[in-house]
Parts: structure tokens; C-alpha cells; sequence
């Protein structure tokens, strides 16, 4: 007789499955812990704090989307002001974040008005984009970007545009932390997948926002269904990493092949420039004397 074994989940999930990240921070529900994370990304202290945040939409996950690994899940909320939220967890580097954020972004903001309203009417969309991989230029962890001019940087053309990335890679290569006195710092720590346990339990006990979500976690890791969904996630981003791992392996070599080919294009060139003869060029180069020829 088969039996059914209790699926015991891992001691440590990781917090930016975008599956899970999605459960703890995306649902009806989740608007306190999620109002503490934008709070610290966005840099919201005082009377410019948010107090308020509605959740666009629940994600519905099913085994054919949890197992596509090209699949892009986002969170969407909109804020008191009626400024939309997008945003994105990516662990894998697809080569075209920079282009896809921008994607995102507009598509979220021309959807913004109806046939009749007023361009005047279009909301503010701000893109949070949390990555784990090297990306853009620059040691700092947290960039934020908007439209300005190139010569006057404070002259911005409008704030209707707003993009972050916080990159986990700095982060955890990031020296200086701030842990008791920065927000953002405290919920990098409880996102970071290898934070020692110490410092989780150190930051949840500063941060309410961070306490919720670990409890909203714990609850959504109850959940066989859950976990599983997790799991299925994982494998998927696992298979995304090794197959471009993979390609840029066999580019490396196809480029070490090409690059050398081109260098001994090259030097028979300047060989037949010099007055070599085709079998002293071949000699040195191994090109063919078809090809020599045809230099």
C-alpha cells in the first residue's frame, strides 16, 4: 500500500523565488509587509511615508507556467497617489534587462489611460527590478534612473518615469552595511538567501515590515501545494542558469576559435603586403592558398 510521506520543506527557502516572492509580498493581504519594503526601497521616512498600497492583482500558478523558464512574474500595485508599482524579481541574466525593464515599464503606463482621457491623466509608474547577477556599471548596490538632460543633471523632463535595481552581487560584496540604521539594508539582509541565520532573526526583530513577511512565509511554506510550486521554480531557474552557462562557454570557445582564424587572416595580409610568398604564408599561418589568394 502506498503511502502519502509529509513533505517537509528546506530550513531556509529562498526569498526571491519569484513564486514565493509573489506569495509573501503580491496577495490579498500581503499590503503591510509590502508597504515595508517599499517604503525602505523607495526611501519613504516621515510625513512622505506610504501608508496605503492596493495589490493589482493575485497570480495563479499553474504546473505548465511554474515550469516555463522564460516565464516573467511581476507584482503590480498602485499607491495612494495613484503612482503604479511594478516589480520584478530576475536570478538569471537574460541580457536584456536594461531594454525589458523600459518594456515593462511603458507597457504599464500607456495601459494608464482610456480612449477620451487626457495625456495629462497618465500615472507615474515606478519599476523596482531586484536582480542577482552583475549588471550596470557601478559598485552601488541600489541605482535609480529617470529622465534628465545631459548636461544639466537636475533637469529632469518629468518624474512620471522611475526605475530601480537593486543588485544582489553588490550587495552581498558590499563592505559597509548599515544594518540597524538603513530600512533597505535590513530587508537586503532578509532577501539575501545567504544571510546567515543570526542576522535574519537580528533584522526581523527591527523591522515590523520584515516580521510580517517571515510570518507570511512561514504560513505560505505550510502549504504542500506551495512548496511544490517553489520547487518546480527552482528547477526551472536552475535549467535557465546552467543552459546559458552553457552557451557562454561554447561561445568563449567558438570566439577563441574565430578570433584566432581572424588574426591569421591578418598576418597573412601583411605577410602578401610585404611580398611573402603563399607558401611561406602558409608556412606560418596555415591558411590555404585559395585562401591566401583571394587576400
Amino acid at each position: 500500500m502506498n503511502t502519502i510521506q509529509k513533505h517537509e520543506p528546506p530550513a531556509r527557502l529562498d526569498p526571491l523565488n519569484d513564486v514565493l516572492f509573489i506569495k509573501v509580498f503580491g496577495e490579498k493581504g500581503d499590503e503591510g509587509q509590502l508597504l515595508g519594503f517599499l517604503n525602505a526601497a523607495l526611501d519613504r521616512t516621515g510625513d512622505d511615508r506610504l501608508v496605503s498600497v492596493e495589490i493589482l492583482e493575485d497570480k495563479t500558478f499553474t504546473a505548465k507556467f511554474l515550469g516555463d523558464k522564460t516565464s516573467i512574474l511581476d507584482l503590480r500595485a498602485q499607491l495612494q497617489d495613484g503612482t503604479k508599482v511594478i516589480i520584478e524579481v530576475q536570478l538569471t541574466n537574460l541580457k536584456n534587462m536594461d531594454r525589458r525593464s523600459l518594456f515593462y515599464w511603458s507597457k504599464e503606463y500607456t495601459s494608464g489611460i482610456k480612449k477620451g482621457q487626457d495625456y495629462i491623466d497618465l500615472p507615474k509608474i515606478i519599476a523596482i527590478n531586484i536582480i542577482d547577477y552583475n549588471f550596470l556599471a557601478t559598485e552601488k548596490v541600489h541605482t535609480v534612473f529617470h529622465i534628465r538632460d545631459d548636461s544639466e543633471h537636475e533637469l529632469m523632463l518629468t518624474d512620471v518615469l522611475e526605475i530601480h535595481f537593486i543588485n544582489m552581487v553588490k550587495w552581498r560584496k558590499l563592505k559597509e552595511k548599515d544594518i540597524k540604521g538603513d530600512p533597505l539594508h535590513q530587508w537586503l539582509s532578509y532577501l539575501d538567501r545567504t544571510s546567515p541565520p543570526d542576522l535574519v532573526e537580528e533584522v526581523k526583530k527591527m523591522n515590523e515590515g520584515i516580521q510580517m513577511a517571515d510570518e507570511r512565509m512561514v504560513y505560505v511554506t505550510g502549504d504542500e501545494e506551495a512548496i511544490r510550486a517553489y520547487e518546480m521554480r527552482q528547477m526551472a531557474i536552475y535549467d535557465m542558469n546552467t543552459r546559458f552557462r552553457e552557451s557562454f562557454e561554447e561561445g568563449i570557445s567558438q570566439g577563441k576559435a574565430e578570433g584566432l582564424a581572424e588574426a591569421n587572416l591578418e598576418i597573412a595580409r601583411k605577410m602578401k603586403s610585404l611580398g611573402d610568398s603563399a607558401e611561406r604564408i602558409h608556412t606560418i599561418t596555415g591558411l590555404s592558398t585559395e585562401t591566401i589568394e583571394t587576400l
